[in-house]
Parts: C-alpha cells; structure tokens; sequence
C-alpha cells in the first residue's frame, strides 16, 4: 500500500453478546497475509474485548495493533481520543492493511461514521464497510425490534410506557448503517429462530441488505472486508432515530464493575448471574475470575441469562488474582449493593 491509498476501515457494531470480539478474533487469525490493525471500544471501566483480541495477537496484528478505548463512546470523544487513535495507527511501521473497529454494544453507528469526516484523518482512511451483527436466537424472539402487538399490550398493563424500548432504537440504528448483516449463533436459533430472524430484519432495515449466516465468527474474510463502500459518503442514505440531533446519549445504560474474592465453581458462578438476569433485568455481564484451587483465569461472558465460560489463561506473576465482572443494565436497574450481593453468593 503506497501513501497515496487510503487504508481502508470496517466498523463492527451489534448488540451487546451478538459475537463482535469473536468474529475480529476470527479475522485476525485469518487474515490472508493482510496486516491488521484493531480499535475496540468498551462500555465500562474494564477491558475484556481488548485483552481477549490482544491474546489472540499473530505476526500480521501484534498486540502493539490493538488499541482499546474506554473511556467512553469514541464517536463522543472524536478530539481526544478517537483521532488520536487512528493516527497512532497510521504511524505504525509498517502501516496495517486493514483497520477494524469493534464498537461497543451500545453505540450508534451513524455518529462514528460521521468522525470519519475530519480534515485529519479523511484523506487518508476510508470507510470499508460497516458490519452489523445480529444474535439469531434473540432477533427471533423480537428482543431488539419493535412487536406492535407486545407494545399495545405492555401499554395495556402500564401507561407510563409510550415509546419503544432503547434497545430497540439501538438496532435499528445499526441495520440502518449496515452494508452487510452477519446473523450469528445461528446453530441456537435453529431453522425457524433463522427464518424469523431473517424477516425481522427484512422488516427493519432501511434498504436491502446481504444477511451471512455463521457459527462462533467463521465467515471468509474475503466476504466483509473489501467492499469498498465509502460509507462516510453515504451518510444521508442511512437513516437514524437520532438523526438531527447535535448529539448523542448513552444515559439509558449504565455499568460497574463488581470485585469479588475467588468463586467455588463455574457452575456456581454461572447460577449467580443467570438468577441475577432474571432479578434484576441485567443485560450483560462480561469480565474475569478467580477460581477457588484453580491456576487458571476464567474469562465469563453473559447475555441476559445465556452465561459463557472457558479458562483462558494462567494468572500472571505480575497480575492481582481476583474477580472482577462489569454489569451492563438499562438505567433504573443497577443497584450496586444488591448486584454486588448477589454475585457474591
């Protein structure tokens, strides 16, 4: 790549456990030979999509090209942090390929998207593609799209709701971005989960999209990256709920960080969250722990009450053993106290 392209970037957005991490992690080992370079974006003070993708690091995308931000929404802290970023990335020697940017599961593409328009960086990346991933199993169960039906009903029972949920703008928002869908976990959702969720997103999206299916992240890289969209220069044929606002809110979420002592078993722990779920209509729950006897670290990832564990690592010499897990909830449900209980057992 001469310094007269610009390096192209592809923008990963989806719900919060639609499988970001874990496609980028699938790209980054199969890359083709193409050197890449990782933004990640967490929601939250603790960093476990940046650190599993840094451990997953090859030749083509050393650790050195993975970059996490969390302090925060990068589309809101374009100046600081956002701009930065991408030209620490252009000065890499050699420069990458390919940028992919993992956004956090509750952001809205469009205001990144619209970053991609500053003098300083405009000439010289370009906006690839952006890839919209979408859980099957949930999509199907109309979790994240509008269910007049359900709405008229929940209206029924409580006057106080007039408008669609938060989660439901957010996904609009990001087929709305789209240029390709990936419909994930679809071994879970089965044939029919697939058909359902397949039509919601037929009925939602703004234009015709593609939608891929795939299992655990497996797709060809040859089929989501090189589309050449330029998608900062399509922004007005990717319609937002948000759209003429001067900007954005994340104020209908909120996040902390819950540090623990060892936990006995997995088993146990997964107990914990999956009844924490169900309490307190927890969204997501994502960090480390500390097993009791156990020299290996297990990393814990959890949508709603669908909990994920695997040991992925020894503890380190230089690292404090101890559990720490980030509770992602709609505002109104974290009570730290009664969260932190609960986890604790």
């Amino acid at each position: 790549m001469t310094d007269l392209l610009k390096i192209p970037v592809t923008i990963v957005t989806g719900f919060l456990g639609a499988g970001k991490t874990t496609l980028i992690s699938h790209l980054i080992r199969n890359a083709g030979g193409k050197r890449l370079a990782v933004i990640v974006n967490e929601f939250g003070t603790l960093g476990v999509d940046g650190d599993i993708l840094k451990g997953c690091a090859i030749p083509d995308c050393p650790a050195e090209n993975v970059i996490e931000l969390a302090n925060g929404c990068i589309c809101c802290t374009v100046a600081d942090d956002f701009i930065p970023t991408v030209e620490t990335l252009l000065a890499l020697d050699p420069r990458p390929d390919h940028i992919l940017i993992e956004t956090s599961g509750l952001a809205l593409p469009k205001p990144l998207l619209k970053a991609f328009d500053w003098p300083a960086i405009r000439s010289r990346i370009t906006v690839d593609g952006v890839i919209a991933l979408a859980d099957a199993e949930a999509v199907a169960a109309g979790r994240f799209a509008p269910d007049l039906a359900a709405v008229d009903a929940q209206r029924a029972a409580d006057p106080s709701v007039d408008h669609e949920t938060p989660l439901s703008e957010v996904f609009e928002d990001q087929l709305a971005c789209a240029d390709m869908v990936l419909l994930t976990k679809v071994d879970l959702a089965g044939p029919d989960g697939v058909a359902a969720a397949r039509a919601v997103i037929a009925a939602e999206s703004a234009r015709p999209l593609p939608v891929v299916e795939l299992v655990d992240g497996v797709v060809d890289p040859r089929v989501i990256l090189g589309l050449g969209a330029a998608a900062e220069n399509d922004i007005a044929a990717r319609p937002s709920h948000h759209d003429g606002e001067d900007d954005h809110e994340h104020d209908d979420f909120n996040s902390i960080v819950v540090e623990l002592d060892d936990v006995s078993t997995p088993a146990d722990l997964t107990t914990r969250i999956e009844r924490l779920a169900t309490e307190y209509a927890i969204l997501r729950v994502k960090g480390y722990a500390a097993v009791a006897g156990k020299p290996m670290r297990l990393l814990v990832q959890a949508v709603g009450a669908r909990v994920r564990t695997q040991y992925d690592r020894p503890w380190r010499g230089d690292e404090r053993r101890v559990t720490q897990l980030v509770v992602i909830a709609e505002r109104g449900h974290i009570d730290t106290p009664a969260i932190t209980a609960a986890l604790a057992g």
